[in-house]
């Protein structure tokens, strides 16, 4: 199932209820983190509206707009281990959305201002911020043409020398 997993940036109209949401949360919760601190918090977006103004705040934000649902990652940032916790926890989300179907592409908010405003959009204050958005939906294909985004992986060669 990891292996065939990919990003999401189209999908259908179809509702990812409250059910689905919680079902990908309860399995991310357990993700691991450094001390047990677990800095993490989030937040759903399901506004067109808001999702709209969320695709504007970054270049590779777009797809947020088309999502169904954006989760709002926020990570207080006071502990070391906050970003590699954060990372895990995105990760564990999008797998768990894979294995029951849904498909999700994160997002990175930046410069710092837009990461203010997702932080903003989220209700959240220090010291927490929203730098990572999720879009969460039912996969539909993407429409035609080529994507700019190049396809497959590094061989594994290139990523390890070897034993």
């Amino acid at each position: 199932m990891l292996r065939g997993l990919r990003a999401s940036r189209w999908f259908t109209d179809a509702e990812v209820t409250a059910t689905d949401l919680r079902r990908i949360l309860e399995v991310a919760r357990w993700t691991g983190s450094a001390r047990n601190r677990q800095p993490w918090r989030v937040h759903t977006v399901r506004d067109a509206d808001t999702r709209a103004e969320l695709g504007r705040c970054g270049d590779y934000a777009l797809h947020l707009a088309q999502a169904p649902v954006v989760i709002l990652l926020a990570l207080d940032r006071g502990g070391a281990d906050a970003e590699f916790d954060g990372g895990r926890f995105a990760q564990t989300l999008i797998a768990a959305a894979g294995a029951f179907g849904l498909g999700c592409c994160p997002a990175t908010f930046f410069p710092t201002a837009n990461a203010e405003r997702a932080t903003a959009i989220a209700g959240f204050e220090e010291p927490w911020s929203v730098r990572t958005g999720i879009a969460l939906g039912w996969p539909a294909p993407a429409p035609p043409g080529r994507s700019a985004i190049p396809r497959g992986r590094l061989p594994l060669n290139t990523l390890w020398s070897g034993e």
